[in-house]
């Protein structure tokens, strides 16, 4: 399990939970000296939280329609709340973590993804180094996927945008050209016509299954996510974090979920 170089994990779904073991998997690699970098979602704690002023969530494509309200409650929740809370529990276990999101240290620029999402942003530039940083410091970075706009060379601190988190994770495993990069999800990996789990997928394979329409929702963004980060990554993977030690596992075996490369 030697690894030097990072591994980048998105953690989302079930594993925000509190049953799972993801957080406490991430402390026993840490003490065995593997550099992480984890990236957070936290829709279902969005989702509550909207549903507190009687708005529906709207999605398209697996992604969030952002309007400036939404916007509030999204920076909210997920820079602030589940980013915190996840630091607490990591350091609770004995683990050293520090919280921040895309927005400090200009770690992550973005622009505006299509109009009608509203203030959705797609990564358009990545500075790795206060990740680098951190982790060089013996920390896990936690990471909140929300980011600055990008606009001829500056950044315009006032434009806030949401980003999905799996493409975050990918840009950040890109840059950091990482070992690999590992989605923790709520369902055993990528599903075929027939609901059976596809072990393993080429690139050809995996934008055949979105082209087909097979591949859906929130699948769509973290295949994307996987296909886009490869030329700079070994691997990428989607896995059950419903599983006990689904990340131990994942990261002693290539054969859990489905590996993407």
């Amino acid at each position: 399990m030697a690894v030097t170089r990072p591994i980048v994990i998105k953690i989302g779904g079930s594993t925000l939970g509190s049953g799972d073991t993801a957080l406490e998997d991430l402390v026993e690699l840490q003490a065995k000296g593997m550099p992480l970098v984890v990236v957070h979602g936290g829709g279902k704690i969005i989702n509550e939280w909207i549903a507190r002023s009687d708005t529906i969530p709207q999605f398209v494509r697996g992604l969030r329609v952002t309007d400036e309200q939404t916007l509030d409650t999204v920076v909210a929740v997920l820079a602030g709340l589940v980013n915190k809370r996840l630091v607490a529990k990591i350091q609770s276990l004995g683990g050293k973590a520090i919280g921040l999101s895309g927005i400090d240290g200009v770690l992550l620029q973005c622009k505006q993804m299509r109009p009608e999402l509203g203030f959705v942003g797609t990564v358009s530039k990545v500075n790795s180094e206060p990740v680098r940083v951190m982790m060089k410091a013996g920390y896990i970075p936690i990471i909140a996927p929300v980011a600055s706009e990008y606009s001829i060379g500056t950044v315009r601190s006032e434009a806030i945008f949401n980003v999905n988190g799996d493409s975050v994770a990918g840009s950040l495993a890109s840059d950091l050209q990482a070992d690999r990069l590992i989605f923790l999800t709520d369902i055993e990996g990528v599903l075929d016509a027939s609901k059976n789990l596809i072990p393993k997928l080429d690139p050809e394979q995996a934008k055949s299954l979105i082209a087909r329409g097979l591949a859906t929702e929130g699948m769509i963004p973290k295949i994307e996510s996987c296909l886009e980060s490869l030329p700079n990554i070994r691997f990428a993977q989607i896995i059950d974090g419903r599983k006990p030690h689904a990340l131990l596992e994942c990261l002693s075996s290539s054969t859990m979920g489905t590996l993407v490369g």
